[in-house]
């Protein structure tokens, strides 16, 4: 039995510890917005947060994931209330088919965590790893910035 803590949620499984990550997600737990893209860790459709850190839940097996907090797309915000970098994807009109854009939302949440204000060359480094064939690069490109430029306003608005 492994006991994961997903988006705040404890779930335990009985899937061999071996199982990679995205696979519980998707079939257990039913959160399918990470998605099987390559299964190599070449596409970053899968990418997930581990604590901060980004990772591709198609590689990770549960085995290592024991007491660590994993959050995916649904534990940042609905469709009804999306977290700030959802709203910005959307605003953007940052997904054309939409496959990897869970993916590149978690990695770029981890970027706007790490670095409240990334200028483009350290969003366009940091985001080199997933991969987006409809070509709207350069709209996602856009969202993140925006999104950290909105939670920037939004910090120092909120400050006394």
């Amino acid at each position: 039995m492994t006991t994961l803590i997903v988006n705040g949620k404890e779930h335990v499984t009985d899937a061999d510890p071996a199982t990679p990550l995205l696979y519980v997600l998707r079939n257990e737990i039913k959160l399918n917005a990470a998605k099987f893209g390559c299964g190599l860790g070449q596409c970053g459709a899968c990418t997930v947060l581990v604590e901060h850190t980004p990772i591709f839940s198609c590689l990770t097996p549960i085995s290592v994931l024991e007491g660590r907090r994993v959050r995916t797309l649904e534990g940042l915000g609905t469709a009804e209330h999306p977290g700030p970098l959802q709203a910005a994807f959307v605003k953007e009109q940052a997904a054309q088919c939409g496959y990897c854009i869970p993916g590149m939302v978690m990695r770029a949440q981890a970027l706007l965590e790490q670095n409240s204000s990334p200028s483009e060359a350290q969003i366009r480094e940091h985001m080199s790893t997933n991969l987006c064939r409809c070509g709207t690069q350069m709209r996602i490109l856009r969202a993140i910035d925006r999104a950290a430029r909105e939670m920037k306003s939004a910090d120092l608005g909120a400050k006394p």
